[in-house]
């Protein structure tokens, strides 16, 4: 076992992780937080309990006796008291808050980290408003859950501070209360299950709710071309009903639970009310006690109201720490190998020779496919699935059921994932652009400093770039929608370009562009990537015109590898893929 580049632990398989590991590494790093958070919360309570005592004595000792000096000095300590309520609960809760956000930004970045993993498979069977769901309200809540660990020590020296005075007023009192705060915590642990299942449920449907909504949204052009805006607004709405069903039923059930803990709570306070007045018309206790047991008893309502929402924090955060525990430990599409024998040489030189050998995947079977340094090789899958197959191959998204990729004459499974992104670049026909401007967006993966001029020229963007009011430095908008399908399509091409990787793949490229700027880009593309590999997966008869030679795949098998011409004289199956 080693660490990998991004500084997670590399395993051979899957992480197994529970929802109460998720809570343990929330509270790393949190000791000082937790600490600090907890005195100053004990403090506060502990100085709140005291007041009603301090009512007490100045009842006792300065008004029954009718001593106006006394009186002073006892409420001059009752100002003492509220000097330390205020203090204690500024400072107290800017720690509690410290406490859950440090909490839930460090789980973010670890599902971060896991998402971008290049061993990939957390992204498998989830939509990206789901995974953003996880990232962000259940990380939320799971960091919740360190501010209700410290309201609990504050309700837990409330009731403590409270019982050892009603103790000291009368055994009876203490008695009550000690017996009776650990069977309200009981009880509210007892109804806090049937929240955290529905909790878990509600989550869930919000996640595929947000997914949904996300999907629709970066679809919305295509759904409106095809007419299908009343389809997806009916699959919205299906979904959107479940997440509101689910919800209401953990409402519902964090309402019944906060219901019946406050009614059990107000039963409590009202036993010990009565077994002080009992206690005081006995002569057992004084006025003054009396006041401050019903003082402390009234206090108590709010330490112990406290306890329904510290149980339902705890059990909102618990489901959430299950779902991201499944994120963080999602089986990995590829496994890490136990030593790359490359890794720890310094920044790897890759002469760019590629192979494939008997690969089997997906509908590819037995595909042999060799790419020399400095080729430009096209390849033409008449079948999507095919080349779906075989991007996932040279991208390593997965590996293949048997056979292997080939780098530089290493197996891709004993190369780190991250290593061979640094040498084979997938470019797909619908890769996303991001927020700002043209340029920043094409010298994304580009070494720094590098000249974008030619990967412009080549990629037909210095087209795109004149169009814009501010040239390159025109902003662009999320995923590019500012932009036009064909604009879009070059400035995609222009970045990968701009990368100059030892190997470069493209898929489709030149899909969304007229036939005059197809053939300028086939030439681009070709002069840019002299002297480096070139892949091209594409149907295109300009870009595989200037392709050295065509490796044709049928039915996820080889056909031949031959020039572009001679393949169109041999196969009709050819000629009908790049020219119909």
């Amino acid at each position: 076992m080693r660490r990998n580049t991004a500084g997670a632990t590399a395993l051979p398989g899957r992480t197994v992780l529970s929802g109460r590991d998720v809570l343990r590494r929330s509270f790393r790093g949190q000791r000082r937080e937790l600490a600090l958070g907890s005195v100053l919360g004990a403090s506060h309570q502990a100085a709140e309990a005291l007041v009603p005592v301090v009512i007490g004595l100045v009842v006792d000792r300065a008004v029954g006796q009718s001593d106006g000096g006394l009186l002073l000095w006892w409420l001059a300590a009752l100002a003492v008291l509220y000097v330390v309520l205020s203090y204690s609960f500024r400072y107290g809760a800017r720690a509690w808050e410290r406490s859950a956000e440090k909490a839930a930004h460090k789980l973010r970045i670890q599902l971060v980290e896991r998402v971008v993993d290049p061993r990939g498979g957390a992204d498998e069977g989830r939509l990206p408003g789901a995974l953003t769901s996880i990232a962000t309200e259940d990380a939320r809540r799971v960091g919740l859950v360190s501010m209700a660990s410290i309201v609990g020590v504050s309700a837990f020296t409330a009731v403590l501070v409270s019982a050892v005075v009603l103790v000291r007023i009368s055994l009876p009192l203490g008695l009550v209360v000690l017996l009776g705060t650990p069977l309200l915590l009981w009880l509210g642990q007892l109804l806090g299950k049937p929240l955290e299942r529905r909790s878990h449920g509600e989550q869930e449907s919000a996640a595929d709710a947000s997914g949904t909504a996300a999907d629709l949204v970066a679809g919305l052009r295509v759904l409106k071309g095809i007419g299908a805006e009343s389809a997806a607004l009916a699959r919205y709405r299906g979904t959107s009903r479940d997440a509101l069903a689910a919800t209401l039923r953990a409402a519902r059930a964090q309402a019944w639970q906060g219901a019946v803990i406050l009614m059990l709570t107000g039963a409590f306070i009202a036993l010990v009310a009565y077994v002080g007045g009992r206690l005081a018309a006995s002569g057992d206790i004084s006025i003054g006690e009396l006041v401050s047991a019903v003082g402390l008893a009234l206090f108590l309502l709010g330490p112990l109201s406290g306890m329904s929402w510290i149980a339902a924090k705890f059990a909102q955060g618990r489901a959430s720490a299950t779902r991201i525990a499944e994120l963080l430990g999602a089986e990995p599409a590829v496994l890490v190998a136990d030593h790359d024998p490359g890794l720890f040489e310094g920044t790897p030189v890759f002469a760019g020779r590629i192979r494939l050998e008997r690969v089997s995947h997906g509908t590819l079977h037995a595909v042999d496919l060799s790419a020399e340094p400095g080729e430009l090789l096209g390849v033409v899958a008449p079948d999507p699935a095919d080349a779906a197959a075989l991007l996932s191959c040279l991208g390593r998204r997965g590996d293949p059921e048997s056979g292997s990729v080939v780098l530089d004459g290493t197996a891709y499974t004993e190369l780190d994932p991250a290593r061979i992104r640094t040498a084979v670049l997938v470019a797909d026909h619908d890769a996303d652009l991001f927020e700002g401007t043209l340029a920043e967006n094409i010298a994304a993966a580009a070494p720094t400093g590098r000249d974008l001029g030619p990967a412009l020229a080549a990629s037909g963007a210095d087209e795109v770039a004149e169009t814009l009011p501010e040239g390159t430095a025109t902003p662009v908008t999320e995923r590019g929608r500012s932009l036009s399908g064909g604009q879009r399509q070059r400035v995609a091409l222009a970045r990968a370009l701009a990368a100059d990787p030892p190997v470069l793949v493209l898929h489709d490229p030149t899909t969304a562009v007229d036939a005059v700027t197809e053939a300028r880009i086939a030439a681009g593309v070709r002069d840019i990537r002299q002297g480096r590999t070139t892949l091209v997966v594409a149907t295109s008869p300009a870009l595989l015109a200037v392709t050295d030679r065509v490796l044709f795949l049928e039915d996820g098998r080889v056909t031949d590898t031959a020039a572009h011409a001679e393949l169109l004289d041999r196969y009709d199956t050819y000629r009908t893929a790049v020219l119909s």
